[in-house]
């Protein structure tokens, strides 16, 4: 499997924000623009934290193993897998989501006099905050579950650790 690629992720964002921003431009010219969802932020944070404590889990019993603490739980490596996965899938649509309200918050802050707009160019703001954590979660979460031996090989790409 492939290391996620901050250029690509980055890439999707600018792309997906300067489509949004255009759409939100064109949109608002024949009328109203779609509201930023107030739970937006609040489930790109959840999947943050989901992630986050994958990787913390993850670490914990991966350094327990390599210390061979009797006690240690075996880290399987089909979950392992399955975790990197998940934190990819997770990090392109994070980058894909936020990139979405980042170009509509740019849009809304030509409009931040109007009480309605100002909220909505808040919770764009917090999404893509919270888009960038999901993104910084899946890459640790990676980085956890890279084999020693990708290191060796010029990081030629992340393995789950088995």
């Amino acid at each position: 499997m492939k290391e996620l690629r901050i250029r690509v992720l980055a890439g999707v964002f600018v792309v997906a924000g300067i489509l949004s921003w255009a759409g939100a431009r064109l949109w608002n010219s024949f009328g109203t623009l779609p509201s930023v969802p107030v739970a937006a932020p609040i489930v790109l944070a959840l999947i943050a934290a989901v992630l986050a404590a994958t990787a913390l889990s993850l670490r914990a019993r991966l350094k327990a193993q390599r210390e061979r603490r009797p006690e240690a739980k075996g880290v399987d490596p089909l979950m392992a897998a399955r975790a990197v996965v998940f934190g990819h899938a997770s990090a392109l649509v994070a980058a894909l989501v936020a990139g979405m309200y980042g170009g509509t918050g740019v849009f809304l802050l030509e409009s931040l006099d109007v009480p309605a707009r100002r909220d909505q160019a808040v919770y764009a703001g917090f999404s893509v905050l919270a888009g960038i954590a999901v993104i910084a979660a899946a890459i640790f979460l990676e980085r956890v579950c890279k084999l020693p031996e990708d290191d060796e090989n010029n990081g030629a790409g992340a393995a789950p650790a088995g």
